[in-house]
């Protein structure tokens, strides 16, 4: 495919005999005039071809079987600054785009598409009209005339490096939608997946077709608010300047996942429009559920370190053993239960020692009625404590019909949902039970939080032994 800048170009490339007085090797013979196609007003053939080939992208020339220019469009014009006028007629490259010593093969090179099938690709050292040098890479292809046989060439052409810009930005995507380490989901304006890599696919539980098409929303159970408006705001302002952090749930055919994504947004915008014209979002993602979750512990593992620090330097100070032990329980309660009581062995029952209050977040106190032995029916999580000389996990929250009945049966605060009770333990002997209880809108206990309330356990174990042999002596 050649450009021509003359008004007449034939279905044959090359000069016509008669030239008409034109430049040499410009054809003149003249196309059909406007109109004459069949449609009222269009241009003549040979300007519209004209007009199309000048305004492609790709370095267009042609030769004529003599090896004469007959075709030369714009962005030729653009690389080696020749004008057409000044290439068109030109025999060869000789001379002024190839170095004399090279012509000889560039013309065979060129020329011997005439003869082969199909296309050919080489390289060459162009010369600009300036007197610089280009490296290209051509894909050259033979023209047949009417009568089926070789009439010349044509020469296809971009500067190298344009090309392997080109090549390594396909290369890019069709890594990235293969075999990318991180997730990749093109999305629609309509935030519907239209590309899904194979991490992506694997992160979102499904095979990369069943995936296309569907709304989000039937892929993500919670945080699916969060995605789409995060998809929203890049199509309407762009990317963000920095990753985000998302957690979602994920409805999967073992049940839910949660899961962190780290990820980053990419406006996507069509290249051939004279205004960007949004064709979706690239969304770029990495599980980081382990890292989040691993970071989260060390904060946590941190942050329960320094309350035991603080708490052993103010029981310290604490004149009565008691005072240690509530004091204790109050900063072991931070960001680790909403209530904690205290249930000492008295005999063949617990009794009611200290206790944080039922109806309101406060500190934990003695109780003010004195020991009062609780009445805690055969089975509760406080009792087998005491029984197993063990810690004890209870959650009713999500059994119960009635999560409020549940608590107040075991005679915790209503707002009670998940507990963990800790047996008291000092020099062999079970001195009590220490429950923690958290709130429904709290996880339940772990195995790390049963770490931790054994360890607050064994010092309040120790006050509470201090503060009876102290007792005893009076």
């Amino acid at each position: 495919m050649g450009a021509s800048r003359s008004s007449g170009t034939t279905d044959e490339i090359g000069p016509d005999e008669d030239s008409g007085g034109g430049p040499p090797g410009r054809s003149a013979v003249p196309g059909p005039p406007a109109g004459e196609d069949g449609l009222p007003g269009a241009p003549a053939g040979s300007e519209l071809l004209a007009a199309l080939l000048d305004g492609m992208d790709a370095a267009l020339c042609a030769f004529d079987a003599a090896g004469t220019v007959t075709h030369w469009n714009r962005e030729a014009e653009r690389i080696l600054g020749w004008s057409a006028e000044e290439a068109v007629g030109r025999s060869g490259f000789a001379g002024w785009a190839v170095r004399r010593a090279d012509a000889d093969e560039v013309r065979t090179r060129l020329m011997s598409a005439m003869e082969a099938p199909g296309r050919q690709v080489h390289e060459f050292a162009l010369l600009r009209k300036d007197g610089g040098r280009v490296l290209v890479r051509t894909q050259s292809a033979g023209v047949r005339g009417a009568d089926g046989k070789p009439a010349g060439v044509y020469c296809a052409f971009s500067e190298v490096h344009a090309q392997i810009d080109l090549e390594r930005a396909i290369a890019l995507s069709e890594a990235l939608l293969e075999d990318a380490s991180w997730g990749v989901v093109l999305v629609d304006v309509d935030l519907r997946p239209t590309v899904v890599n194979v991490y992506a696919a694997r992160a979102l539980g499904g095979s990369r077709t069943r995936l296309l098409g569907r709304p989000l929303g039937d892929l993500v159970v919670q945080g699916v608010e969060e995605l789409e408006a995060a998809l929203h705001h890049v199509l309407a302002e762009g990317a963000p300047s920095a990753p985000a952090e998302l957690w979602v749930t994920l409805r999967t055919a073992e049940g839910e996942r949660r899961r962190c994504w780290r990820s980053g947004f990419l406006r996507l915008a069509s290249p051939l429009a004279e205004e960007p014209v949004p064709l979706g979002v690239g969304w770029l993602f990495r599980d980081v559920t382990a890292a989040k979750l691993a970071e989260q512990e060390a904060d946590r593992l941190r942050f329960r370190a320094s309350q035991l620090h603080r708490a052993a330097r103010t029981v310290s100070e604490c004149e009565e053993p008691m005072e240690a032990a509530t004091s204790l329980l109050d900063f072991a309660l931070a960001g680790f239960a909403d209530h904690v009581l205290l249930d000492l062995v008295a005999g063949e029952r617990l009794v009611r020692t200290a206790a944080t209050p039922f109806d309101a977040p406060g500190p934990c106190l003695p109780v003010s009625t004195g020991a009062i032995p609780t009445r805690y029916a055969p089975g509760h999580p406080a009792l087998q404590a005491v029984e197993r000389a063990g810690t004890v996990r209870a959650s009713g929250a999500a059994g119960a019909a009635d999560p409020a009945e549940w608590a107040v049966e075991r005679r915790w605060p209503r707002d009670a949902a998940h507990a963990l009770c800790a047996v008291l333990r000092s020099r062999g002997r079970t001195l009590g039970v220490l429950t923690f209880l958290r709130a429904a809108n709290r996880a339940a206990f772990e195995r790390t939080d049963t770490a931790y309330a054994e360890t607050v356990a064994a010092r309040v174990a120790g006050a509470v032994d201090l503060a009876q042999a102290t007792a005893r002596e009076r």
